[in-house]
């Protein structure tokens, strides 16, 4: 008798095993030993653990974790806040969130209830980042990119959401935009915009590239205790 033909006579004969009386049992396995060719213990065996695996199938699973931001108001608030910040990283968008929570209700007029609000305050960025995964394929940045992501120094140099000092002069922005069109094909002109995040406005340059041969000592305000140079690397 094949293998296959020996499991499908087990799966026969198993119901039928497990509900006889004792010498009923002895029949049926002198029969399946005789058929099969298997030794007797053996055969106890194969009757015994068929019996516990066809069990565990219909065995019911163990609930899992609850989930704890299921809320379907909650993705709702993160992607309007997240378009409203001009599409931030999930850490930006947490350290944000104090920020913009307040005005969401006075802006989008939806009165947001006491846990929204509990779980917009616990949430952590990787779950921002888990729960708006499907949110970021819909949505992408307008407008080209003249920066190449830094991949080799991005490991090593680390982020900070909350190193702004607003009340105190010398804290800075600085980022550069490309007059371009629809196309980086061929000559055009970047502005350089350095803003002091403690007053309105800020400083606009012209430069005819981002090269560091090209790069100029900018003249510093006269309220700021040292000047600025820039470079294609800090920009």
């Amino acid at each position: 008798m094949s293998k296959r033909a020996a499991r499908e006579y087990l799966q026969q004969i198993l119901t039928r095993y497990h509900a006889a009386d004792k010498e009923l049992k002895k029949a049926i396995l002198d029969e399946f030993c005789e058929v099969c060719g298997y030794n007797r213990k053996y055969a106890i065996r194969l009757l015994n653990n068929a019996r516990r695996k066809k069990k565990s199938i219909h065995k019911r699973r163990r609930p899992g974790r609850r989930k704890k931001y299921n809320h379907p108001m909650l993705l709702e608030v993160l992607t309007r806040i997240w378009q409203g910040m001009n599409l931030p990283c999930a850490k930006r968008l947490k350290a944000g969130l104090p920020l913009w929570v307040p005005l969401y209700a006075p802006h989008f007029g939806v009165a947001l209830s006491p846990l929204v609000l509990e779980l917009l305050a616990s949430i952590s960025a990787s779950t921002i980042d888990r729960l708006m995964k499907s949110e970021r394929r819909k949505h992408a940045k307008h407008g080209l990119a003249t920066t190449k992501p830094g991949s080799l120094l991005k490991k090593h140099i680390p982020i900070k959401t909350n190193q702004w000092d607003e009340k105190r002069l010398g804290f800075l922005e600085a980022d550069t935009v490309a007059h371009c069109g629809a196309s980086t094909a061929g000559m055009f002109v970047f502005t350089v915009n350095i803003v002091d995040i403690s007053r309105p406005g800020g400083m606009d340059r012209a430069a005819r590239s981002l090269g560091q041969k090209r790069t100029r000592r900018l003249p510093s305000h006269p309220q700021h205790r040292v000047g600025l140079t820039l470079s294609h690397s800090r920009l």
